[in-house]
């Protein structure tokens, strides 16, 4: 299943940054670590670790290292907008921008793209959502009542996850997205170790798939988890971060 939307992360509006001295700064800081920063390109299923090499304050431009293949490289190339994550003095970041041109920097090949509008920065662990591979989904049950007294449970696939909640894609549009809706008894099929957990609607978005459909990604928290939800959340989140790290640097 491949969703046609921007990867973006919810209600993170007040985290966000504005200020084009503030953003500069950031991503200066960045270039000055040589900190590695995540790219997530093609709707979140594709990722390539890079570093920003410089940055252009007088053309609002930065200059950002190459993927290790010619086909990651084009990838890029072909993206309309790229999404970008890193970690500075334990503190996330976030960021994206617009599509990349190739260029050379100190005569070897590398990315121009646009200095960011904004960016995000997150100091929360629960924040730190990561995504749940396409190619092996998670599945959450969500049991609920219907109008009628009739007792459902309807099957949805993981977007995301983080230490606080989860992002959902309700294929079937039935789950009521209303803000702050809960749901009990939810069962999350994490590999080895399922957990269930009562999560509150936080926010919804529709999206449209590639052969047309329309389905609804619905971002929950969770309530009152356990320590041994929370333990099993964040082994899985260690291990997809594990995955996704050693892939985007071919070592996967």
């Amino acid at each position: 299943m491949t969703l046609v939307s921007n990867y973006e992360e919810d209600n993170l509006s007040q985290y966000r940054v504005t200020s084009r001295r503030e953003v500069l700064s950031l991503m200066r800081a960045l270039r000055d670590r040589n900190q590695l920063v995540r790219m997530i390109l093609n709707q979140g299923h594709d990722t390539i670790v890079t570093s920003i090499l410089d940055v252009d304050d007088t053309n609002d431009t930065m200059i950002l290292d190459v993927a290790p293949t010619a086909t990651m490289n084009q990838r890029v190339l072909d993206s309309n907008k790229l999404s970008f994550e890193t970690v500075l003095d334990n503190i996330r970041i976030l960021f994206s921008t617009t599509q990349a041109e190739s260029c050379q920097y100190e005569n070897l090949p590398a990315f121009i793209v646009p200095l960011p509008d904004n960016a995000v920065r997150l100091q929360r662990r629960e924040f730190y959502r990561v995504p749940t591979p396409v190619t092996a989904p998670i599945l959450c049950t969500v049991p609920f009542i219907t109008e009628d007294g009739q007792q459902v449970s309807i099957v949805t696939t993981l977007y995301n996850i983080s230490g606080g909640g989860i992002s959902m894609v309700d294929e079937k549009k039935m789950l009521d997205t209303t803000s702050g809706r809960i749901y009990n008894n939810c069962r999350i099929d994490l590999p080895g170790n399922p957990v269930t957990v009562t999560l509150q609607v936080r926010n919804h978005m529709e999206l449209a798939l590639t052969n047309g459909k329309n389905v609804n990604r619905i971002g929950c928290a969770f309530l009152d988890p356990s320590n041994g939800t929370l333990a099993a959340v964040q082994k899985y989140i260690t291990k997809l971060e594990r995955d996704q790290n050693a892939k985007a640097t071919g070592l996967g």
